[in-house]
């Protein structure tokens, strides 16, 4: 008789570097992923190009953190025409929610005109952030929450954003490839400290919404803006 996966049994798995997958979002199996090849995003290194800089600083979104945790993973569910199928399911969704209501997982979310246009979510274990999926109803909103992500991060001194795989969106970010060994040995290092996650960046008002998106280029202010 299979074990059911617990909360607790994933973040094990996410401290021994694999992580759960379904084939589909209709699908009720679960598999275990441990990548030959990792994506990953050097924190002191994110690039954040400058016509998204531009749109950052227009203040398009509302940008709030843990606010709609549920909702966004299931709009990184959603179909769309560019991804016609998702790997998101319901035993995916009840685990992450989990992990969300002890503490353990975070969404950051882009708002516009009172309804959600888009964000991400992921794991945060030690200093370490397992970032899962995104999202966008429109455009640039998965990308602004990208950069909100990593000032968060920067602010809150994790030392490893894991994204699992490497796409060319996230390559524009300065994403980059390693092999699994070393990235074992990141993770391990990163597991040795404690990082806290801010839901306000400086320049924002915290309330109890978990609004207040703030200034996230001033966190990367040694990041490369490029064209």
């Amino acid at each position: 008789m299979a074990i059911p996966l617990t909360a607790q049994i994933l973040l094990q798995a996410y401290a021994s570097g694999i992580f759960p997958m379904a084939d589909s979002a209709d699908d009720s199996e679960l598999f275990w992923v441990d990548p030959r090849r990792r994506g990953i995003m050097p924190l002191d290194a994110f690039h954040v190009p400058r016509r998204l800089a531009r749109v950052i600083r227009r203040g398009v979104f509302e940008v709030r953190c843990d606010t709609a945790f549920e909702a966004t993973m299931r709009g990184c569910a959603e179909a769309s025409e560019m991804r016609p199928s998702t790997w998101i399911n319901e035993e995916i969704v009840r685990l992450y929610t989990e992990l969300f209501e002890r503490g353990a997982a975070h969404s950051v979310e882009c708002w516009c005109g009172g309804e959600l246009a888009g964000g991400l979510y992921g794991v945060a274990l030690g200093a370490a952030f397992f970032g899962e999926s995104m999202f966008s109803r429109v455009t640039d909103a998965s990308k602004v929450a990208l950069v909100h992500l990593a000032a968060r991060l920067r602010l809150g001194g994790y030392r490893l954003l894991d994204t699992q795989f490497l796409t060319p969106h996230l390559m524009q970010f300065g994403g980059i490839e390693i092999s699994r060994a070393r990235y074992h040995r990141l993770l391990a290092e990163a597991l040795r400290y404690r990082a806290d996650f801010p839901l306000v960046l400086p320049g924002g008002v915290a309330g109890a919404a978990g609004g207040g998106g703030g200034d996230p280029l001033a966190p990367l202010h040694s990041s490369r803006l490029t064209s």
